[in-house]
């Protein structure tokens, strides 16, 4: 990934933040038949290895535990928050029409050595964490667990699935939010964004700017 200085993110929370606020990877790997690429949502653990640990699972109808070796080099994007940005928003184009549209974006690139786990007892643990994360974050009255369903549900599931576990020993994230424009321009941007539904995003670019 492409990544000038200004819009380099090395700071490892920083990191982690996007990967948890946006789970769902993608993962690529490399194969007899090229390369691949499938979409997981990851539990981050980063507490494991050197650099943290991802875990997912995938349907064993899925050939990637089958065409991919233990201990293989990995890749896994995360994308983080994006959006359009109109060279209309910044008030120099106004000033000196110099401006051109861009799309603003985090995104995460992990590389790792992948594994994949078979054992039941391992996959349930995984499932539990996976769910209660997941079903807290909608905040319902009642979340939903495993236990909720028939264990021979529960158990059939298990044998339908394989997980996936990735040893961090890589991380390098690019965060491109008009770090290379003026603070006015990057301020205006901002409300420009929050006016247009993107609050997010319009509250990341005023804290990447050193004075707001």
């Amino acid at each position: 990934m492409y990544i000038p200085p200004h819009f380099a993110e090395n700071r490892p929370q920083a990191l982690f933040d996007i990967m948890t606020s946006h789970p769902l990877g993608t993962l690529v790997t490399q194969g007899a038949n090229g390369l691949d690429a499938n979409h997981f949502p990851f539990e981050l653990d980063k507490d494991t290895g050197e650099f943290g640990t991802l875990r997912a699972h995938a349907a064993k109808a899925n050939p990637i535990w089958s065409e991919t070796a233990s201990n293989d080099e990995v890749l896994v994007i995360f994308k983080g928050l994006d959006a359009y940005v109109s060279p209309n928003w910044y008030p120099s184009k106004h000033e000196t029409h110099q401006q051109v549209p861009t799309w603003n974006y985090q995104a995460v690139h992990v590389y790792g050595k992948i594994r994949f786990i078979e054992d039941a007892h391992q996959l349930r643990s995984m499932l539990e964490r996976l769910t209660h994360t997941h079903e807290h974050k909608v905040q319902q009255e009642s979340p939903w667990c495993m236990s909720d369903a028939p264990p021979d549900y529960i158990d059939a599931m298990l044998k339908s699935i394989v997980g996936i576990e990735i040893t961090i020993t890589k991380m390098i994230g690019k965060s491109k939010l008009s770090q290379n424009k003026h603070v006015q321009d990057r301020t205006n941007l901002a409300a420009e964004l929050e006016r247009h539904g993107h609050t997010a995003i319009a509250e990341a670019t005023l804290k990447s700017i050193p004075s707001v």
